[in-house]
């Protein structure tokens, strides 16, 4: 798993689903940018681990703090509902009440990525970071919801702590994801 850290068993591997939607838009960024470094993801991968199931997802796509504005221009010429980083409260007026609504945000450099269906899509240890970061997209998986998801995620897929302290540290987020970590008493995290 690691440098000096063995585990008994098999590991299983987090691989969210991509909408078609999300592999068209790559599609689409991969000609029109073709050295552009991108992220793309749906919120509804995090259903498998809630109680409660949010109404609404909202397509990620995440790319270098450079071109962000470039891609949501060129997202907004294509009829795409499309949004640029929004605040809490152009969320909350705006957003949340689009259905599968695109939100371009800044890519974190070296964040822990995979690639799913040809499309670099976040990993699990990114998401759980992410949900950390109060990013106004994460208002349904807050408070309790925040523990259940933890928790199930980290029953049922194998985490690479050491990529998950790492993205944590480039986020400025590690005391966060240590504090909530070692708080939350029922977490398999705690354990390992």
């Amino acid at each position: 798993m690691g440098r000096g850290k063995f585990q008994l068993g098999s590991q299983e591997h987090f691989s969210p689903g991509l909408p078609e939607e999300l592999i068209k838009v790559h599609n689409q960024l991969h000609k029109d940018f073709p050295y552009l470094e991108v992220c793309l993801w749906n919120t509804s991968v995090l259903n498998e681990f809630t109680v409660h199931q949010p109404g609404r997802f909202f397509n990620l796509v995440e790319v270098e703090k450079e071109a962000t504005e470039s891609v949501f221009h060129k997202l907004q010429d294509s009829g795409i509902p499309v949004f640029l980083q929004p605040s809490s409260h152009h969320f909350e007026h705006y957003v949340i009440d689009k259905r599968d609504a695109f939100i371009v945000q800044p890519l974190i450099s070296e964040a822990p990525l995979q690639i799913a269906k040809g499309v670099p899509t976040a990993t699990l240890e990114k998401i759980l970071v992410d949900l950390l970061a109060n990013n106004p997209v994460f208002y349904a998986f807050q408070g309790a919801e925040l523990n259940t998801l933890f928790r199930n995620a980290a029953e049922r897929y194998t985490l690479n702590e050491n990529r998950m302290l790492r993205y944590a540290g480039r986020r400025g987020k590690t005391k966060e994801l240590l504090n909530y970590v070692m708080s939350s008493s029922n977490s398999k995290l705690s354990s390992k």
